[in-house]
């Protein structure tokens, strides 16, 4: 019986100690740091600037070239796979464009797929103004 007691005792020591130590666990401020966001002003060229990121980043045998997930962004595909399916590009909603939200990671995958969510070279405000001016295949 006393054994018993003793370990009861260990046990509710351990117990107590653990919500001691916890108790004293407390996040006060959570620091979200939103990243600065260039705005791109001049006319984005489509075949241009656009074309060439999705020929290189996307349209890759697995991913979206031929037989591959939609749409599909080779060179002679691209524009019209993007404009023919409102999801993917939303002149009126740029924001909510399914390919800004994929380069920006807020919807996933997050694309591309080896480096998601990731902007090295201003990507994300490339497209985001392109398709802000309209989406046009120039």
């Amino acid at each position: 019986m006393l054994k018993n007691r003793n370990i009861l005792s260990s046990i509710l020591a351990v117990i107590f100690a653990g919500v001691i130590i916890l108790s004293g666990c407390v996040k006060d401020v959570t620091v979200i740091k939103k990243p600065t966001v260039a705005v791109i002003s001049r006319p984005v060229s489509f075949s241009k600037e656009i074309l060439p990121i999705l020929t290189t980043s996307c349209a890759k045998a697995g991913c979206h070239a031929l037989g591959g997930h939609v749409p599909i962004l080779t060179a002679d595909k691209a524009y019209s796979s993007l404009i023919n399916d409102p999801d993917f590009i939303k002149t009126d909603d740029p924001e909510n464009s399914q390919v800004y939200l994929r380069l920006t990671g807020k919807i996933v995958p997050a694309m591309p797929m080896d480096k998601p969510g990731s902007d090295p070279s201003s990507i994300n405000e490339l497209v985001l103004a392109w398709i802000k001016q309209g989406a046009k295949n120039n």
